[in-house]
């Protein structure tokens, strides 16, 4: 994880360089979830039956904890590990609130 140079010197802002491969594997799955969503869409203004877009849920759903589960996976391996080693703990209280909020 690297600072975003900022315009202002109050900018607090933090981002994640990713690479070319790693941006376009997210954005496959982001965007396979979204054509779910459509999907879903259409099911309820074509009055699908409620099981049948539960279950459509139930799959975009599964996508996005999937998607979740990589991204955490690397922002440990990268941000939080690289900031372990520089001395900044802080981002060890920052993953354990997002952790909290993800398992709400």
């Amino acid at each position: 994880m690297t600072e975003h140079p900022c315009k202002t010197e109050s900018c607090t802002c933090r981002h994640t360089e990713r690479s070319e491969q790693e941006k376009k594997e997210m954005l496959i799955r982001l965007r396979r979830a979204e054509g779910q969503i459509r999907g879903i869409e259409k099911m309820v203004e074509n009055d699908a039956y409620c099981p049948e877009i539960l279950i459509q849920v139930s799959a975009v759903t599964n996508a996005l904890n999937s998607f979740n589960k990589v991204l955490l996976a690397n922002h440990i391996r990268g941000c939080v590990s690289e900031d372990i080693k520089a001395g900044k703990d802080e981002s060890i209280d920052e993953l354990v609130e997002v952790l909290r909020k993800l398992m709400k």
